[in-house]
């Protein structure tokens, strides 16, 4: 790994806690405008002092986020479906690596979606992506997105995941589940979880707690942030749980909702 990917693996995870908080607003490429997100330019300017980095579309980085922000960026580069369409795992490349780097990115993020109908469509997409950005030192955070009928256990997870960095994804995002060690020491990258569907505040803090303990490199929430009914309060609580390991009962009261 040469020094532009360390260096841009760093602006996302934390050199000093080894952990990320990442900003997940990139919802709206497959469902539209998403609970919380109508209005997508102020929510991003309340909760960008807090994340770490975003993850979110072209569109949404072009049309609501401050350019002389120093925010890193992880850039949603797969899609082509929608929440109506036949299948969610119909996906392709939809951003290229050129345009990425005029845009000034850190990582670029592709779901895969492992069991499902378009199952090497997606690996192949992983993979060309990745000898793609490795040309220029752009780093792949590989989704490992689930279907209707994907258990989300530490099988099929640890399976997703490890294709994943097996393909050569520099970080991974999936989800929580019980045994969630193993997944994470069988995949030789970085992990960080996705918060999924909204749930309520205390159990997302306790997943935040339980997955970082268990060694995840930290969350991509969404939202279980923005759809919160005090937004940058979640925000602030998700962060005293990764980076400074605050326990979920003591981050949950500083809510005060």
């Amino acid at each position: 790994m040469d020094w532009g990917m360390k260096n841009r693996i760093s602006r996302i995870i934390k050199p000093e806690t080894g952990r990320a908080v990442m900003l997940a607003v990139d919802h709206g490429y497959f469902l539209g405008p998403t609970t919380g997100l109508e209005e997508p330019r102020k929510i991003i300017a309340e909760l960008l002092p807090y994340a770490d980095s975003l993850m979110l579309t072209r569109g949404i980085l072009r049309t609501s986020v401050d350019p002389k922000s120093s925010i890193p960026i992880v850039l949603r580069v797969s899609g082509g479906n929608s929440i109506i369409g036949d299948d969610l795992s119909n996906e392709a490349i939809t951003v290229s690596v050129k345009d990425a780097i005029r845009l000034n990115v850190s990582a670029v993020a592709l779901s895969i979606y492992v069991g499902g109908k378009y199952e090497h469509q997606t690996l192949k997409n992983l993979a060309t992506l990745i000898s793609e950005c490795e040309e220029y030192g752009i780093p792949v955070l590989a989704v490992t997105a689930v279907g209707k009928d994907m258990a989300r256990d530490a099988k099929y997870l640890s399976l997703s995941c490890r294709i994943a960095a097996e393909l050569g994804a520099h970080m991974v995002k999936t989800y929580y589940c019980e045994d969630f060690q193993k997944v994470v020491k069988s995949c030789p990258v970085p992990v960080v979880i996705a918060g999924g569907k909204k749930i309520p505040e205390k159990e997302a803090l306790e997943l935040a707690y339980n997955a970082v303990r268990e060694g995840a490199a930290g969350v991509d929430m969404g939202r279980n942030i923005f759809q919160s009914p005090n937004p940058v309060a979640m925000i602030k609580a998700v962060r005293s749980i990764v980076h400074e390991n605050v326990r979920p009962e003591k981050a949950y009261k500083s809510l005060k909702l």
